[in-house]
């Protein structure tokens, strides 16, 4: 990559963004890698310009923002924006702030198998990967599967109530560790030879949801059973207990759709672009305790 190009991570605050910075660091310097953040002032804003990488503001919802960040950027990692229902438009903000400033790529964090899941959240993901299309920027799409982080979001409330609910069956998970993505947008971001292709990213091996109850009992030391639940009942379940609706929704869509076989995935993806096995899931929850 010549010394005068830049790559700019976008949602650099987040836990993804923050880990992909961390990545890119391992191999390039700071001062070819660009933070966008929304605020700034906040803590971690300032964590990552002391690591000597420039700071810009890049706010989604603000395409001015957009547009003076990405001047003079040669590669942009687009991560997904965590606001459901805003998604499509913020993206297409990015994408034609992108496109204006000269970028000559775009990574996209986009969902597993996005042009055929059956989960809700695919819908703005799909028209994301339309709208690369539309706007003619040579673009790379990273179909992230599932973090195992998400299900071990879900282990400490599960025992408070001494039962780990959900509505999956025996469908397959084929998560990997946050850290693993992460890794794989670094590669791809420093590279720079992957346009056009799109990468089913997901674990090396795969689990059922009873599988994984299983492995936090054995880990935790205490009994754990799973109730597995119809996706209505679950969604009921979930707001009775004060998830927010559309949380709510979210969680018993996408335990349904791995009945479905959403979540699975066995191209061996995301492996071959970290150059090595992905993190499997039991060391996720062993270091969650």
């Amino acid at each position: 990559m010549p010394a005068t190009s830049k790559i700019f991570v976008t949602g650099s605050t987040g836990h993804l963004g923050n880990l992909v910075i961390d990545a890119l660091l391992e191999t390039l310097p700071a001062s070819v890698i660009v933070a966008g953040v929304r605020n700034p002032s906040r803590e971690a804003a300032i964590a990552i310009r002391n690591k000597g990488v420039d700071v810009r503001v890049a706010d989604y919802d603000r395409p001015e923002t957009l547009n003076s960040a990405f001047a003079g950027i040669d590669r942009l990692l687009l991560i997904s924006s965590s606001e459901v229902g805003k998604r499509t438009t913020q993206h297409r903000n990015v994408i034609a702030a992108a496109k204006g400033a000269g970028v000559d790529q775009i990574a996209y964090t986009s969902l597993l198998h996005a042009d055929t899941s059956p989960l809700f959240l695919a819908r703005e993901h799909y028209e994301t990967e339309l709208a690369l299309q539309e706007a003619g920027v040579p673009f790379v799409l990273l179909r992230n599967g599932w973090y195992t982080e998400v299900y071990t979001w879900r282990i400490q409330p599960a025992l408070q109530a001494g039962v780990f609910l959900g509505a999956s069956g025996d469908g397959r998970i084929s998560s990997a560790a946050r850290e693993d993505y992460a890794r794989a947008a670094a590669v791809v971001l420093a590279d720079g030879n992957h346009a056009g292709r799109t990468y089913e990213l997901a674990g090396d091996a795969s689990y059922t949801l009873p599988d994984f109850v299983a492995t936090v009992a054995k880990i935790s030391g205490k009994p754990l059973p799973y109730r597995n639940m119809a996706p209505e009942d679950y969604r009921q379940a979930l707001l009775a207990a004060g998830t927010p609706e559309p949380l709510a929704m979210i969680l018993s869509d996408t335990d349904a759709g791995v009945e479905k076989g959403a979540l699975f995935d066995d191209s061996g993806d995301l492996a071959r672009l970290i150059g090595r096995t992905t993190t499997p899931f039991d060391v996720t929850i062993a270091e969650f305790f």
